[in-house]
């Protein structure tokens, strides 16, 4: 080789190696200090404290806009607001995007989306899962539809991508408009509290058109929609943590819908007598307790990560282990409204249902439940429409599914918790189970109203004829004899009851009808 050729291949991999080091920088030191003034990371710190160190790929490094006007044509920095990349989490990879809000305000463009939609479709060919980092100031003005086209394409990726790779959403700024779209299509959202909102319309339009006087925190900050709206999963106070769980939340989900999720070996024996559900659980239906205690009592080793812990908190959902496998609960709460199934209850669990039955994760279903919540604005916001959701979900899942009865299990609402009416492989009970279409006290005033009326002593009467329907349709072996309860258990016996009966079903294969899709409640 030539000493010119070789003095010109030096001179182009130095600008090469200083275009990099530009991209890398970012604008300017001033930006990255506004950033963290604001107690905000920048994207590239972000996705160092998500990925495994070193395993960043980044692509389109160096994609610059291309738009005229408005000044664009002086501002074309590389990378054009947006990372894009792939790296791993505890060594399987993950893609990633995260909006540079030192560049634009994180604002979307057409070269922008175009990185995105890149970074998406190599997720979904490869079979991994994709994060996004979202802190961006919505679309890109200066580019008009050009911007909003871009969004477009985004969401119809996020649909494609729907059940064949997980996708989660991480608020860590600003996100209006059209853009909070996105995240509401994926899987699971976390978001961080003061550092990041959600509104489709701000605080200005708000007090324009309906003249009320709200922040953006209390109109889509993290706690707003985290027990309010249920938009967000999770909320945090720091982006560390929020992106530490993001990394565990990962570790317990498939890279797409043709695997399982990765089995951790557990010292906590599969046999391990859970005793002490003999006292946590009172005999009595009146009194409440804590569900969590229950799982932690069950699961591999007490861990469990619950998914929207604050909101619809009537009922718990959560991912867990037993004997090493991933595996979702949903559980009623007695200690939250009773337990009872209302509107807000059926969305979350019809929700989580679909994505574990998405990605092949195993259901354990435990019931303890008075019934649907009643009152005029349970049926005129569509409980019945809204209940559906989790009954189609329930009706949907073909992954195996396992449910325990540990007290009341009362009318419409015990049947949609996935009884063996509706699905459910095995069916468990504990012997304080009750399974009814209603309470022995509404039963005994609806079919004996007429001969307790007419009673010397009313109330002498009612107890009596409660006392009967409760020994006659109510006492623990009454569906079991019916078959529609497969055993009848000791609460000691649970977590190996259990773990048995999801290993019988580990191969389990249901076949389905050839349909294009179904039709689902909404």
């Amino acid at each position: 080789m030539s000493t010119e050729t070789e003095g010109s291949v030096r001179e182009r991999l130095d600008e090469l190696a200083q275009l990099k080091e530009l991209a890398e920088r970012g604008p300017d030191e001033q930006a990255t200090a506004r950033q963290h003034a604001k107690g905000k990371l920048t994207a590239r710190e972000r996705i160092d404290l998500l990925l495994d160190e070193g395993s960043f790929h980044e692509i389109e490094a160096l994609r610059r806009h291309r738009a005229t006007g408005f000044g664009l044509e002086d501002k074309r920095p590389h990378t054009d607001g947006v990372i894009t990349g792939w790296g791993t989490v505890h060594g399987r990879t993950v893609f990633v995007y995260g909006h540079d809000f030192r560049i634009f305000g994180g604002a979307l463009g057409e070269a922008h989306a175009q990185k995105i939609h890149k970074v998406m479709d190599l997720a979904l060919a490869a079979g991994a899962p994709l994060v996004s980092l979202n802190d961006g100031a919505g679309a890109r003005i200066q580019e008009g539809v050009t911007a909003l086209a871009g969004y477009g394409g985004i969401f119809q990726r996020n649909t494609r991508s729907s059940g064949v790779i997980p996708q989660i959403s991480v608020m860590l700024g600003p996100c209006a408009g059209g853009a909070a779209y996105s995240p509401a299509l994926s899987d699971f959202v976390f978001m961080v509290r003061e550092t990041s909102q959600m509104f489709i319309t701000g605080p200005d339009v708000v007090r324009a058109v309906t003249g009320e006087e709200v922040s953006q925190d209390s109109l889509g900050g993290a706690d707003v929609h985290a027990s309010v709206s249920g938009v967000a999963a999770f909320a945090y106070d720091e982006e560390a943590a929020c992106l530490e769980d993001v990394r565990f939340l990962l570790s317990l989900l498939p890279s797409n819908n043709r695997e399982t999720a990765p089995r951790q070996p557990s010292a906590d024996p599969a046999g391990r007598l859970t005793e002490a559900l003999r006292e946590i659980v009172p005999v009595s239906g009146n009194q409440a307790y804590d569900m969590r205690a229950v799982v932690e009592e069950i699961v591999d080793d007490g861990e469990y990560f619950e998914i929207q812990p604050d909101w619809a908190t009537n009922i718990v959902c959560a991912l867990v282990r037993l004997d090493g496998h991933v595996t979702g609960v949903v559980a009623n709460q007695p200690a939250a409204f009773a337990g009872v199934l209302d509107i807000h209850a059926s969305e979350k669990a019809a929700r989580f249902v679909q994505f574990c039955d998405a990605f092949s994760i195993p259901l354990v279903t435990l019931v303890d439940v008075p019934g649907f919540l009643p009152g005029v604005d349970q049926e005129h916001g569509g409980i019945i429409r809204h209940g559906a959701k989790l009954l189609y979900a329930y009706c949907n899942a073909t992954v195996p599914r396992v449910q325990l009865i540990l007290r009341k299990a009362y009318g419409g609402a015990y049947i949609v918790m996935d009884s063996r009416s509706i699905g459910a492989d095995i069916s468990l009970a504990w012997p304080s189970n009750e399974i009814a279409v209603m309470g022995a006290e509404g039963a005994a005033n609806v079919i004996f109203r007429r001969e307790i009326a007419a009673a010397d002593d009313p109330e002498a009467v009612r107890g009596q004829k409660i006392k009967e329907y409760r020994s006659e349709l109510m006492h623990p072996y009454y569906a079991a004899e019916r078959g529609l309860v497969d055993d009848v258990i000791d609460p000691a016996e649970t977590r190996s009851a259990l773990i048995g009966a999801l290993g019988m079903l580990r191969s389990k294969y249901a076949e389905m009808p050839s349909r294009k899709h179904g039709n689902p409640p909404v």
